[in-house]
């Protein structure tokens, strides 16, 4: 495990009073309908196993009640679990005593709600820098941080306004920018985008990647739409009743489902957005003259070639090698 990695271990989460008491029979089969009608719990989390990568996105996601929102919820403990581990940086979260566990919350973690959860009577300047002035900092430098994040967000010449005269799509730049201020490590987006029109929430998702490019925070997103998931993950997650039904890559989920319940999800996705060239390429013949980097989608390479009247390019490594080649008619097979 890398130090910046989140290890979530066995973890179980059961609601109700004697949770604990249920975790084995939960392990030995005992489902969550059962358990609801038998013993008036309610089965949250299920053995959930999973490495979310440092530096990368990591999206989970199902439908509601699938259990995507507890879980990230145990990242920063904000729900204690039943059983299990969630590690970082050689840390179990779960044991932090109540010190430590304000300390990581303040620093190393950063939470962006649907709702935004801004405070109605603080500026736009204010909310942004309002997780600096709980960890102590002085208002000059917290003021010079939040400016920064606010003109990095398209906020610039609203610092002064209030919540309630800013726009869905703007409220929700302040609460990105007010968790990119704070510089922690961890950054939690639950539904983040959810509550936006369809046009402002694919400019959050831009916003999003390209800030992500330059800061490689180790983001954990959560939503409930595969294409917001095949977008934004470099991993996606997808749960159903509090358990794992498949993780992998975009296009692994894409390209073999675990199972019917996944094959649901992904048929009517347009594959030619989420499958990289890489996958489908061919030996590396004579060059073309044209050539396309590895991790290019099946969409992007078919306009870079009709734009370029080209029938067929090289594919190239991250490094500018070339490890292989693609035509216009292996795009056409798997669109």
């Amino acid at each position: 495990m890398a130090d910046r990695d989140i290890e979530i271990r066995n973890l179980y989460k059961i609601f109700g009073p004697q949770g604990r008491d249920f975790v084995d029979k939960v392990r030995n089969g005992l489902g969550k309908a059962e358990l609801m009608e038998q013993h008036g719990h309610v089965l949250g989390l299920q053995d959930i196993n999973i490495t979310l990568p440092g530096s990368a996105i990591t999206v989970i996601m199902g439908l509601s009640g699938s259990g995507k929102s507890t879980l990230i919820r145990h990242i920063n403990r904000l729900i204690e679990p039943t059983s299990g581990e969630v590690l970082y940086d050689g840390t179990d979260i779960c044991k932090l005593n109540p010190a430590a566990l304000r300390e990581y919350r303040r620093r190393r973690t950063a939470m962006v709600f649907q709702k935004f959860a801004l405070l109605p009577h603080r500026t736009v300047l204010e909310n942004t820098f309002y997780g600096l002035r709980i960890q102590g900092v002085k208002r000059a430098e917290c003021e010079k941080r939040a400016l920064h994040w606010v003109e990095r967000v398209g906020l610039k010449g609203f610092e002064k306004h209030y919540p309630n005269q800013l726009s869905g799509g703007m409220q929700q730049r302040v609460g990105l920018a007010r968790a990119l201020t704070t510089d922690a490590e961890i950054l939690l987006m639950d539904e983040a985008f959810s509550a936006l029109d369809p046009l402002i929430r694919v400019d959050m998702q831009t916003i999003l990647l390209e800030l992500q490019q330059e800061l490689k925070k180790t983001v954990v997103f959560i939503t409930h739409d595969l294409d917001e998931a095949l977008r934004l993950g470099d991993k996606v997650a997808i749960l159903r009743d509090g358990k794992i039904i498949q993780q992998g890559t975009g296009q692994e989920i894409v390209l073999k489902p675990a199972d019917d319940y996944i094959a649901s999800f992904v048929k009517e996705v347009n594959r030619s957005r989420v499958i990289r060239i890489e996958t489908i390429m061919g030996p590396a013949g004579d060059e073309t003259g044209m050539s396309l980097p590895a991790d290019m989608t099946l969409e992007a390479a078919a306009k870079h070639l009709s734009e370029g009247e080209r029938n067929r390019a090289s594919v190239t490594d991250a490094g500018g090698k070339i490890i292989g080649s693609i035509t216009l008619n292996d795009i056409v097979r798997y669109w």
